[in-house]
């Protein structure tokens, strides 16, 4: 695949998003993990006449711990990154919004899922809209402000996918490559080479520990904090289970329980939760876990090539970037039933259902959408037909109601 380089960032996926919210709301708050590009993306809207404050700087800091009103004070409207780091500033943006409701008066940002942190005492309920910037899908490390398909195939009746997909313009691509190199922009689209990836990595991971995990939580059990995440690495697509956890990684459950919660906060760790509605059978209702970024968790495991939870976790970063970047309601989960029928990624949307399976296989076969028609059967007209994304090049049905077709023509 073509990487671009260069100096001028890339479009992102939410900059339409943000535009149009910034046009709506008094403010709009952009979170998500460190190194994902929010600086970047915020930055860019600083020539229109936006008064830019980071957080990371410690003057800054300082005045907005002794003297909140006066950051955020003024007809101007404001920038303020990495609010995280003095969570009462949002209280000051919050009765500068009740004095005045101009639209886009404040863009705020955070390293942090601020809705999550139970220091953040100030939600800005009715005030604020907020945004998620995940790290970039494959689509945006090619140059283009989008993710995959999913809104098409949404849109495009079952017996048309075949031809649209058939239609896009793309290349095979290697799945293995997008999952060392993830999505921070630095690792995935400024380097070439694994060693400098492999620095990179370490960089952040460290920061994260010694720095970042210490605006959430004083925690001083850094070593252990760090084998608990390898620990979830290696449980990518695996139910969470904390007691299994903790004993493995030598921990107590409560401990894993409130870990697992700071990672998740940190967007480092996703939980997939379990499509709930049933008709006759009993579900699996324990979540999922993930990582948000391939590229820290193959570092982190010291994995020497990707597996098949990675291609899963490939799939589902693209559509969280897809589902907190659009305007209608959309919600992932998995399905599995007590006795072992499981579906990857439940889509639900607009009232349906769209079943998505992964394979990490060139040949997908019948018996490989099992699964899917099982869903189908079980929640009837509601399901749209399947979809298997798998590692090769073929794009047919495998059965009337389900498309195997490559992933990197879907992502």
């Amino acid at each position: 695949m073509t990487i671009i380089h260069g100096v001028k960032p890339l479009p992102r996926l939410v900059g339409h998003a943000l535009a149009e919210r910034l046009r709506v709301m008094p403010a709009v708050v952009v979170t998500g993990a460190r190194q994902t590009g929010k600086s970047t993306l915020v930055e860019q809207l600083v020539p229109g006449g936006r008064r830019y404050r980071s957080l990371d700087d410690l003057d800054v800091l300082d005045a907005a711990r002794r003297d909140p009103e006066a950051l955020v004070g003024g007809t101007a409207p404001v920038t303020l990154d990495e609010v995280q780091r003095e969570p009462g500033l949002l209280r000051a943006v919050k009765r500068a919004i009740d004095r005045d409701r101009k639209p886009g008066r404040f863009l705020i940002t955070g390293s942090a899922n601020l809705l999550l942190m139970r220091r953040v005492a100030e939600s800005l309920a009715g005030r604020a809209s907020y945004l998620t910037l995940w790290p970039m899908t494959r689509r945006e490390q090619r140059g283009l402000a989008r993710c995959g398909l999913w809104d098409e195939l949404l849109a495009a009746h079952e017996k048309d996918w075949r031809e649209m997909l058939a239609a896009e313009p793309d290349e095979p691509d290697d799945w293995r490559s997008l999952v060392r190199r993830g999505g921070f922009p630095t690792p995935a689209v400024e380097m070439t080479m694994t060693k400098e990836r492999a620095i990179w990595f370490d960089g952040y991971v460290r920061t994260y520990l010694e720095r970042d995990l210490q605006d959430l939580a004083a925690i001083s059990a850094l070593p252990d904090f760090r084998r608990l995440m390898r620990a979830a690495c290696l449980r990518l697509g695996q139910l969470v289970n904390q007691t299994e956890l903790g004993r493995d990684v030598a921990l107590p459950q409560p401990t894993v329980h409130r870990w697992l919660n700071l990672l998740e906060t940190s967007y480092l760790l996703v939980r997939l939760p379990a499509y709930a509605v049933n008709r006759t059978k009993r579900l699996i209702k324990a979540p999922k876990i993930y990582w948000g970024d391939t590229g820290v968790a193959l570092h982190l495991t010291e994995a020497a090539e990707p597996g098949g939870a990675h291609l899963e976790n490939v799939v589902l970063h693209d559509l969280l970037a897809w589902r907190d970047a659009r305007l209608e309601r959309a919600e992932l989960a998995y399905w599995r039933t007590a006795i072992g029928e499981e579906v990857d990624f439940v889509i639900e949307a607009s009232g349906r259902l769209l079943p998505v399976e992964v394979k990490a296989t060139a040949r997908p076969r019948l018996a490989d959408a099992k699964h899917l028609r099982t869903f189908r059967a079980e929640y009837g007209k509601k399901a749209r037909a399947g979809l298997l994304l798998h590692t090769g090049d073929a794009l047919e049905w495998l059965a009337p109601d389900v498309l195997a077709a490559p992933w990197w023509r879907v992502l």
